[in-house]
């Protein structure tokens, strides 16, 4: 017999894979990651239902985001539907009257029959589905991310299918002859301050640009692009790129992703990036994204160098990273979580809590760090509450433990 439907609360699961996805998973949970225009545990709110937790690593217990979900209770009651955050399932609504949901073949989510300790879950070794039992099974639109890498490499095509549905569902309609290139729609939100001289090129794919964003005089944005609330666009030329609310960009930004509150607000090109929460670019930071050979760009994992794959890869840029004006940053570098780096040209992976002009790095005092991260952030004013202080405080002391 099914577990009761009614108002079931959907937690998101961090696997094993996906708990090792740096540089970002030191400092947030995979749910938290934007894949396209959006955070993985914000999809799974449209296709199941409201996201009110999720379960990781015990040093995120205390991740704290303004209006995020928290770390999941010790015991999820019957009825929770559990999901992959390797999952990225499509923005809109999927049936949710199932006990299995599936997603190109493999489980995607599982409705919980009986209470489970989330301890059952703490080291992202169990698989959904040895939790699926008989019952009625759906298949929902989406796709899987198996490394980091895959958020950018699939991007294109995420946007250019994100875009209309955002636009759908925020009441946006296109803004016709907005484009000056090209057939794909223009979704300009209320409240957006558009200087003269703006090039908006849809040849590629549509374009959306949120509330209270600016765009300043002589910027070309190509499509498919999609710009969040307040977001400042300072000029210069912006493609294929997905930018989270309250980040600066200028220079050129190319086939990139910034989850938000970040600046690259200077000259320089970033392409086929990634780039987390708090992270400021100094003047001229440039990476390469194309090796000299045009083959395959190899990256550092936890698991190695291993490659992607991919022609096409820049820099991941973990939260709170900080670059000095003019770094060159070669293709395929890992800059980890609160590294702070201002030499002409680091190595490809830089460990987490660095600080210096070269390697090797002095590792970044904690109470320096937090200093520097608040002050930040009260640029935006948002406070470095006490509890996002005691993650980031786990997040310096686990990778303490795990070696440099």
């Amino acid at each position: 017999m099914s577990a009761d439907r009614g108002g079931s609360a959907v937690v998101v699961y961090d696997d094993a894979a996906a708990r090792r996805f740096q540089p970002f998973a030191l400092t947030r949970p995979a749910s938290e990651l934007v894949a396209g225009t959006t955070l993985i545990a914000d999809r799974w709110s449209v296709a199941l239902g409201p996201v009110n937790g999720f379960v990781s690593s015990a040093h995120l217990a205390d991740f704290a985001e303004a209006g995020r979900p928290p770390m999941a209770a010790v015991a999820l009651p019957a009825g929770t539907i559990l999901a992959n955050s390797r999952c990225i399932a499509a923005l809109e609504p999927a049936d949710g009257d199932a006990d299995v949901w599936t997603c190109d073949g493999r489980v995607a989510a599982v409705r919980l029959h009986s209470a489970t300790d989330a301890g059952a879950l703490a080291d992202g070794r169990l698989e959904l589905e040895e939790l699926a039992r008989s019952g009625r099974s759906v298949a929902i639109a989406g796709r899987w991310i198996t490394e980091i890498w895959d958020l950018l490499g699939g991007l294109n095509a995420q946007l250019a299918d994100d875009i209309p549905l955002i636009a759908r569902a925020r009441g946006v309609h296109a803004r016709e002859g907005a484009a000056a290139l090209g057939d794909h729609p223009v979704f300009i939100d209320a409240d957006v301050s558009m200087a003269p001289y703006v090039c908006l090129d849809t040849t590629a794919g549509p374009i959306f640009i949120g509330r209270h964003c600016s765009v300043a005089p002589f910027t070309r944005i190509a499509g498919p692009c999609y710009f969040d609330e307040h977001v400042t666009i300072a000029g210069d030329s912006i493609a294929s790129s997905s930018v989270g609310a309250w980040s600066k960009v200028h220079g050129e930004l190319s086939s990139s992703i910034v989850i938000g509150h970040s600046n690259k607000g200077h000259f320089g090109f970033v392409g086929h990036s990634y780039l987390g929460r708090w992270v400021n670019l100094g003047a001229g930071t440039t990476t390469s994204n194309l090796k000299n050979t045009y083959g395959t760009v190899s990256l550092w994992t936890p698991d190695g160098v291993r490659d992607t794959g991919l022609q096409f890869l820049g820099t991941l840029f973990g939260d709170h990273v900080k670059t000095g004006i003019g770094m060159r940053l070669n293709t395929g570098t890992v800059l980890g979580a609160g590294a702070s780096v201002f030499d002409a040209m680091p190595p490809k992976m830089v460990e987490p809590f660095s600080w210096g002009s070269g390697a090797p790095y002095d590792r970044f005092q904690l109470d320096k760090f937090l200093d520097v991260a608040e002050r930040m952030m009260e640029r935006r004013r948002v406070p470095l509450t006490e509890r996002a202080r005691r993650q980031l405080s786990a997040a310096h002391a686990a990778h303490g433990r795990a070696g440099r």
